[in-house]
């Protein structure tokens, strides 16, 4: 008998969406309703910095970001499959790891789980705009004769279980002399030149994600120490 014409739909149901399809939501500050006292200064414009909010108070609405920070991007990192045995049988989840950034000196990172791999993607990029970090950057090699914001302004170090990475800063023309596995992190964060240097189990791309954005944390934590009033 001859075969029924499907018009190239698939009897199984219809196809899932790739990557390349998904696009963000386009935020509208008009529609946005402010949950957080903090939401409510940034929508009436007396918080206008992300360095502001964070010394407001923690970032519980991730509009809060969308409006501070318009031309953020997103980049997802890690997709795995887990599963789950119960008695009923196996019960399958996506866990999905999501980095966001804007280039100019602000990133995030967060995960989620979910039964369908898209929403998990979607609550990802929502967490990683609840934990920004305001990165420090500078120009701190001794061969630079600039003062741009394109490295690190001196030697820092991050961790994430038995990995270690190191940051250091380097000249303009360099680029990013690092691992491919972060350099989607640096590229948000806005660094452009940079050496490394690796330590412990490198074969875990998520640690390597984490150590990374650890170290451009700790760039905000160091202070430096005043200077020594000479004595008379």
């Amino acid at each position: 008998m001859p075969r029924e014409k499907t018009n190239g739909q698939n009897k199984k149901g219809p196809r899932r969406r790739s990557d390349k399809s998904y696009k963000d939501k386009v935020f509208n500050k008009d529609l946005w309703n402010p949950k957080t006292k903090l939401g409510q200064k940034v929508k009436s414009g007396e918080i206008s910095s992300l360095k502001d909010a964070l010394r407001y108070g923690k970032i519980m609405e991730s509009e809060i970001v969308d409006c501070i920070l318009p031309e953020i991007k997103h980049k997802i990192v890690d997709i795995k499959k887990t599963t789950r045995v119960t008695r009923a049988g196996r019960h399958f989840s996506f866990r999905v790891t999501a980095i966001v950034g804007d280039s100019n000196g602000h990133i995030g990172i967060g995960s989620a789980k979910d039964i369908e791999r898209f929403n998990a993607q979607e609550k990802a990029i929502q967490k990683a705009k609840l934990n920004m970090v305001v990165v420090k950057r500078g120009s701190g090699s001794w061969e630079s004769n600039t003062y741009d914001d394109n490295s690190v302004p001196y030697r820092i170090v991050g961790k994430c279980a038995s990995l270690r990475v190191e940051l250091l800063p380097a000249p303009k023309g360099v680029g990013l002399a690092v691992s491919d596995s972060i350099k989607p992190v640096l590229e948000l964060a806005g660094i452009t030149n940079v050496w490394s240097k690796t330590r412990g189990a490198t074969d875990t791309k998520l640690n390597f994600v984490k150590a990374t954005i650890d170290a451009l944390h700790n760039l905000s934590k160091l202070k430096t120490l005043p200077e020594k009033k000479e004595e008379e």
